[in-house]
C-alpha cells in the first residue's frame, strides 16, 4: 500500500508466498483472494479446534493472521478472530440477490 501524496491510497499486487494455492499473485490490501477466502471459511468451520499449521492453506492462514482475521495460538493452531468472523459473514456467507 502506498500513499500518492494527495491522500489517495494505492494498492499494489504482491507475489503470493511460495507453496500456497494462490495462483501467482495476491493483493496486499483487504480484498481476499479466493484461496484465502476459502481458508477463512475452513477456519470458521473448524470452530474451537482451529486449523493446524503446515497444511496447504498455511500461507493463507498466516496472511489472515497478518490481517487480524485469524490468530495463531500457543498450541500452533489457527483460530478465527471476531474480526475474521465478521469478514466471513460479510464476504463468504453474503447472500446473492435473486436473479
Amino acid at each position: 500500500m502506498n500513499d500518492d501524496g494527495a491522500g489517495a491510497t494505492l494498492w499494489r499486487a504482491a507475489p503470493a508466498p511460495a507453496g500456497n494455492d494462490c495462483d501467482g499473485m495476491m493483493w496486499n490490501e483487504p480484498y481476499l483472494e479466493t484461496c484465502c477466502r476459502s481458508a477463512l471459511h475452513r477456519l470458521e468451520l473448524s470452530g474451537a479446534l482451529g486449523r493446524p499449521d503446515g497444511l496447504k492453506d498455511g500461507p493463507c492462514l498466516h496472511r489472515l493472521t497478518g490481517m487480524g482475521l485469524a490468530a495463531q495460538q500457543a498450541d500452533g493452531r489457527f483460530r478465527i478472530t471476531p474480526e475474521g468472523e465478521a469478514r466471513h459473514e460479510r464476504e463468504v456467507l453474503r447472500s446473492r440477490p435473486a436473479a
